[in-house]
Parts: structure tokens; C-alpha cells; sequence
């Protein structure tokens, strides 16, 4: 019986960590892809030049991946003892 409780917390523990991590994950490449269709149409204006770019996540996307990667280790942690419980 306990090698399921292995396997329930494997799942468990994905399942958060993709629901932890999608939205952030989402939101900086939805970021990402408006700026640049920003700046395309800036420059088809004629009105392109150089503006500073958003470079890497927002505090929060980055708190919710981190928390999302410990996670997914949990996950294959669960999983790993899942495969070796005798």
C-alpha cells in the first residue's frame, strides 16, 4: 500500500508545480511577444528607435518558478522512491 502514497505524491507534487508555474510562465512570453509586435509596428511607423527592453521575469514570476522547480524535484523525488520501494 505505501508504494502508492509514492505515487499519489509524485502526481500530486507535478500537478502543483505545473499549476504554480504555467502562469508565470505564460505571462513573461505574452510580455515578451507584445513588445516585440510593439516594436515591429513602432518601426513599420516610422517611429522606431531605441527603447529599453524588459530583460528577464518580474520578482514574481521568478518566485513562482522557483517554486514551481522545487516542485517538480519533489516530484521526481516521489517518483524515484515509487520505482525503489520494495
Amino acid at each position: 500500500m505505501s508504494h502508492w502514497i509514492w505515487l499519489i505524491g509524485a502526481v500530486a507534487s507535478g500537478w502543483a508545480a505545473y499549476l504554480v508555474g504555467l502562469p508565470a510562465w505564460r505571462d513573461a512570453r505574452a510580455r515578451t511577444a507584445l513588445d516585440t509586435n510593439a516594436e515591429r509596428y513602432l518601426a513599420w511607423r516610422g517611429r522606431g528607435g531605441e527603447r529599453p527592453r524588459p530583460t528577464g521575469y518580474t520578482p514574481r514570476e521568478r518566485q513562482r518558478l522557483i517554486a514551481a522547480a522545487v516542485l517538480a524535484l519533489v516530484a521526481a523525488f516521489c517518483l524515484v522512491g515509487f520505482f525503489t520501494y520494495a
